[in-house]
Formats: C-alpha cells, structure tokens, sequence
C-alpha cells in the first residue's frame, strides 16, 4: 500500500479503536431505520404516479441547473401546490434536505447577524452554518433562555444585524420536540428570523400532515423546510416561506445554481405524496396508534420513558456494546441500526428504533421481546 493510501488506512483503524468505524448494510428484515414513517417509499400510488408522469412524457433527467434548462413545469406545478398545501407564501425545491439546510444558512444569514441554533440540530445545518459569512453560536438543547441569553451577549459586544435561530420541530436522534411558540416569541422580540426543520415532523405531526410548525402559521420571519424522502416517501426538499427568501435563494445560494436540478420525475412523485397527506388521513391515524403501542411496550422492556414520537431513543452508551445489540437484532429479523459519534454526543451511542406503517403491533412486540433478552444477556458479560 501506497503512503498516501496508508494514511488513510491508519484513520480508518483509529475510528475502529474508539468502535466508530461504518460500513454499508443492506436492507434485510423488519424495518426499524427508515423514515418511511407513512410507508409511502413503496406504495401503489406513488409507483402509479411515477408510470404515469412517464407515459405523460416526463424526463428522467431535468438536464441542467433550475437557471438553465432544467427548469421543468413539474418543479413548478410542485413548488405552487406545495405553498398551497402549507399555507406558504412560495415553496422553493431542492434535491435534497442537505442541499436545502447548506443553502439556506449559507445565504440568508448576513454579515452583521448572528445564527444561534440548538446543538442537536442536522449535520446539514451545522454545515451551512460554519460556511457562512454570519458569526454563530450552540447553545444548550430545547433551551430558550440560552438562546435568548447568546441573543443578549451579541447585542451588548455591539451585534447590530438580525438573529436567526435555527431549531428542528422534531429532533431525529432523540425524538422530542423543539418549544417552537416561545422560540417564536424571541424572535419577535428581536426582529430576526427563526428557521425549523421540518424533516422528521412533516407529513406526521400537524393539521393534515403539515409539520409542527403549522400552528404557527407562516409569518414573515419563519422559514420551514420540509424533506421529501422520509415521511413523503421520495426524495428532495421544499424550503417554504416568504416570495422574497426564495428569489434570493435562487439568486444567491450556490447550490442551487450550480447544481443540476431534481429529476423532474421526482418532482411528480412529491406532488402525489401531497395528494396522499390529504386524500388518507388514516395513514397519520394507524401510525399514531402503532407509537402509542410502541411507547408501552418499549417502556415495559427497558424502564426508559418515549420520547412521545415515532423515533424512540433506547441509550447504551458504550459504542461497541450498541454496535453488538442492534448486529444481534439484525440477525434475529429486526432491522435495527446502532448510532455513534459523531451523529449523537460522546458517551450516549443508541439504538434508534423507528416506527413506520412498514411494521405491525405483533413485530413490535417479537422486537422488544428479544431486545429484553439481548440487555439481560449483555449486562451479564
């Protein structure tokens, strides 16, 4: 091996020492990973939909970027009943929610802003965030007095801009949610702009599947961004709010000018996801009853409480010790993924255990059945 390649080599066997090292897994088993919270990934209409878009002439590629040719009528038809059905202003679509997080706090926040955003939120915003010209500060998670209080430090060392406070509505790793009508307040109080990421809430939680965020409404100083390839069970992402934050996302964010638009097939398959929030309610319905089911039976297994949503967080801390437990599952036909550092804090290494309409009350109960047993048995080593 090469010196070059050896160096890579040496960090490799440097996660593995600490029991950080990934590899790829493929699917087998009962789903308890996805996001495919509504089971949409693999049902009849969006297949339908997409067969359809075909026969109807819909490329598969959009063949350049939204500002060349490849701004095609199924990204706008998109983008227009996508503000309708969230009571958006505009909806701006983008290929992916990463894309859409890097744009976002890339490009909007400016030079004499400040971003102040909840240590757990997306590695995606944590990116977008360290590329922009605004300075930025964590603070602590769910806390609104820090928030408020980084707000106040800025102000008195002469911060003249707008604060952006940046929150997911429901958090990905530990399944609660963010307080989002006091974080509301604060940022009325300070004239700034609060941004929540929708990813995990949309199609869930909400009037019709329209997030967390939809009892605020969309004032002018929140921006939602709602993902598309989990519980709308595509891929892609719709950043909603005011006409004028997405004619200068369009004008000024890189990713999105540089970069060759969604296939416009996709776009056609959001579209009937849309169709489905509102047409099957139902779907909101059983997946509620299965997390309520979920909830008891994860507490009755482990003494842990739920966190109240569909992602129930069980903490094992040592990172080897969780890689073990969800292999052991795995092998038993539960497909369950162990999550580490650097995705959650040092020292708290899960299971993520997700429930989707892809799995019934009677594989949820064989799962902590056998879950039981593998802590018994692992605390005894």
């Amino acid at each position: 091996m090469t010196a070059n390649l050896a160096l890579y080599e040496r960090k490799l066997a440097g996660l593995d020492r600490k029991g950080r090292n990934r590899s790829l897994v493929a699917i087998s088993g009962a789903d308890f990973t996805s996001n495919d919270y509504l089971g949409l990934a693999d049902s009849q209409r969006l297949k339908d939909a997409l067969c359809d878009a075909i026969d109807r002439g819909v490329p598969v590629g959009a063949g350049g970027s939204r500002l060349l040719r490849g701004n095609h009528p199924e990204h706008e038809a998109l983008e227009q009943e996508a503000a309708a059905y969230f009571e958006a202003a505009r909806a701006l679509y983008f290929g992916s929610g990463y894309a859409a997080n890097v744009a976002l706090f890339s490009t909007l926040p400016q030079r004499d802003d400040i971003v102040v955003y909840d240590a757990l939120i997306h590695a995606s915003a944590h990116e977008g965030i360290s590329t922009s010209r605004a300075p930025s500060v964590a603070t602590a998670h769910n806390d609104v007095d820090a928030a408020a209080d980084a707000i106040a430090r800025w102000r008195r060392a002469g911060g003249k801009g707008r604060p952006w406070i940046a929150v997911e509505s429901l958090y990905s790793m530990d399944g609660d949610c963010a307080p989002l009508g006091e974080l509301m307040e604060l940022v009325k109080r300070h004239d700034g702009f609060l941004v929540i990421d929708e990813a995990h809430a949309t199609g869930v939680f909400g009037k019709g599947g329209r997030g967390l965020s939809e009892v605020l409404g969309h004032p002018e100083n929140c921006i939602s961004l709602h993902t598309c390839g989990k519980a709308l069970g595509a891929s892609g992402a719709l950043v909603l709010g005011p006409a004028i934050i997405c004619d200068f996302l369009i004008n000024r964010a890189r990713n999105f000018i540089y970069s060759t638009a969604p296939s416009p097939l996709m776009a056609a398959t959001v579209r009937e996801a849309l169709k489905v929030l509102a047409d099957e309610p139902e779907r909101r319905g059983n997946l509620a009853g299965l997390v309520s089911f979920a909830s008891r039976e994860m507490q009755a297994a482990t003494g842990m409480p739920p966190s109240k949503s569909q992602i129930l967080p069980i903490l094992i801390g040592d990172n080897r010790r969780a890689v073990r437990i969800a292999e052991r599952l795995r092998s038993e036909g539960f497909d369950v993924r162990a999550i580490r550092p650097p995705t959650v804090p040092e020292g708290t290494a899960r299971l993520r255990i997700s429930i989707t309409l892809n799995v019934d009350e009677a594989i949820i109960s064989r799962l902590f059945e056998r879950l039981v047993v593998i802590l018994r048995e692992e605390q005894q080593q």
